[in-house]
């Protein structure tokens, strides 16, 4: 068979460990594929890299490029997309899909704001475009969710989809340590970027909630759909508070489906979790996802989600995946947005709250407490109080009500004389131990 030629835009991490594998493997890809894998351009942005990059892989100096809009073009049978960002990754993107090539993509802000776009440019064109390394890594999500779980109802994705989100509240529920100090020792070990506000504020986490609501839910839904918080206030006391009540705090990324099945709810926000849930022992950088479905009942992905080396794995899987096809003729399945539900707001979603009060040591202070809940509908679960006089507070666990109705009581607190503050809100996955 002639080669499958691929071009590959980006050669840093992610692209670097691509060219690795396709050289180390090539025997066995050319195998797994019915054709070889030619590698027949790599386009960076800086000229005065290229010697640098071509003696570290042992690959010519001509095959690399500067020039992203013309190896598009240059009759590529697939290019892989590793530059990330919106532009030019995605009118190179378009470019390649006009002039027949497939597009292998690991861009998940790209994915997450235009996917639709994408998806009608390759099916004008009877291209493929696949994209598992934009979501978890190596952890194989987004074929199963597209592909495997196809015939099922998806209820609902819970998991933790940031690595180094997850790596600093491991930390600091390990050691004490407050967010700076861990995520300075974040950044030391590699772990973060040199700017981690797209991690730290949730942007990351928001993108792939988008993408994986997307295909659970056979709708389109973007990045500026998905509720988001970050952990950048998620304090120690937070913490110490969570492991009194045998719970650890996780960004968690939820995608469900409302009851009735009329529209579908997407956020990420940090979230008190019991210990006993099989995503508090998720440490270190790790992410896993559940998925829950009509008939598979729960499914949990486990693995690395970031890094050059797993990111790239599952880059090579969809690679492998758009060239059998280039082989045999056809093509993978497109966008499956046939269902079109409309995203609820935060407010209508419920959820449980947790939430601590500094509160007067004086009679009467409990019941007005309670007061202030009922009036907003909102049903206690569980209360504690902790200490006396002027260290007095109390602990609360709601039960589940919409979200709005319990930021309202949140609200209403923070006005009463006899709540000097409210030390800590946090949503709740999960039954905590009362």
């Amino acid at each position: 068979m002639a080669p499958i030629r691929v071009g590959l835009l980006g050669c840093g991490v992610v692209g670097t460990e691509v060219v690795r594998q396709l050289q180390t493997q090539a025997d066995d890809l050319a195998q797994r594929v019915g054709a070889p894998l030619e590698l027949v351009g790599i386009a960076v942005r800086r000229a005065k890299r290229i010697p640098e990059k071509a003696a570290e892989l042992g690959v010519p100096e001509s095959l690399f490029t500067t020039d992203s809009a013309e190896l598009v073009t240059r009759g590529c049978d697939v290019v892989v997309e590793v530059i990330g960002g919106i532009e030019p990754a995605r009118s190179l993107i378009l470019s390649a899909m006009e002039h027949g090539a497939s597009v292998v993509s690991a861009n998940k802000a790209l994915l997450a704001e235009d996917g639709a776009t994408l998806y009608a440019a390759a099916e004008k064109h009877g291209v493929d475009l696949y994209y598992e390394a934009a979501v978890a890594g190596a952890i194989p999500l987004l074929r199963p969710l597209r592909e495997s779980m196809v015939g099922d109802q998806v209820h609902r994705v819970l998991g933790i989809v940031n690595g180094t989100t997850n790596f600093i509240l491991s930390r600091m529920h390990e050691t004490g340590a407050g967010f700076t100090e861990a995520l300075e020792e974040a950044s030391a070990l590699g772990y973060a970027e040199a700017d981690p506000s797209a991690d730290v504020e949730g942007f990351d986490a928001a993108a792939k909630a988008a993408i994986l609501a997307s295909l659970a839910f056979h709708s389109r839904v973007t990045a500026a759909d998905v509720y988001r918080e970050g952990i950048t206030e998620v304090s120690a006391g937070d913490v110490a508070s969570a492991r009194e009540m045998n719970s650890v705090i996780k960004l968690l990324a939820i995608c469900e489906l409302a009851p009735d099945g009329s529209t579908i709810g997407v956020r990420v926000h940090p979230a008190m979790i019991p210990r006993s849930h099989p995503l508090a022992g998720v440490g270190d950088a790790f992410n896993a996802v559940f998925v829950e479905a009509e008939a598979a009942g729960q499914v949990m992905f486990y693995g690395r989600g970031a890094g050059g080396g797993p990111t790239a794995s599952a880059v090579l899987g969809d690679l492998v995946a758009v060239a059998r096809h280039k082989v045999v003729g056809g093509r993978g399945p497109g966008e499956s947005a046939y269902a079109q539900l409309a995203v609820r707001p935060m407010g209508d979603t419920t959820t449980r709250y947790y939430i601590c009060l500094d509160v007067a040591e004086k009679p009467g202070v409990l019941a007005q407490v309670a007061a202030a809940f009922a009036e907003h509908n909102v049903s206690i679960q569980t209360v504690r109080q902790h200490g006396h006089a002027d260290d007095a507070t109390l602990v609360v666990v709601t039960h589940r009500a919409p979200d709005s109705a319990l930021a309202a009581t949140v609200a209403h607190l923070r006005t009463m004389d006899a709540v000097r503050a409210v030390a800590s809100v946090m949503r709740v996955e999960g039954d905590l131990e009362s």
